[in-house]
């Protein structure tokens, strides 16, 4: 089973992906802050980190730079989970360090599927 860690800091949307995730067969890890998902990359060593950009503390970006850093988690796969997809955001996603983003409101129908392609 991928294992996956999703950091987001609203409840209703790590609710929404957890369901979807665990519905298909997927583990999934979730923090409400990016100090405390860094901690849950490190020890539980997770497939794919979804990570949403626009937390309070640390955002997204500054915590992908940070996972970067550390041996035995800096090759994971980052994607982005972001209402944040205007011109210039992409190109500032994938400078940060994620592999790829997605956009908010997610799709459940493709949702899934999406992300699948970042564990191949």
């Amino acid at each position: 089973m991928p294992r996956v860690l999703y950091i987001d800091d609203d409840f209703a949307n790590r609710l929404l992906v957890k369901r979807v995730l665990v519905a298909e067969g997927f583990e999934v890890d979730e923090a409400d802050n990016a100090a405390d998902g860094i901690q849950l990359a490190i020890e539980h060593q997770p497939n794919l980190i979804l990570m949403d950009i626009a937390m309070p503390e640390m955002n997204g970006l500054e915590a992908t730079n940070y996972i970067r850093s550390i041996p035995g988690i800096a090759q994971t796969r980052i994607v982005a989970v972001t209402a944040n997809a205007m011109q210039g955001d992409r190109e500032m996603i994938l400078e940060a360090g994620c592999d790829g983003y997605i956009s908010k409101p997610i799709n459940i129908d493709t949702f899934v599927d999406e992300i699948s392609q970042f564990l191949t």
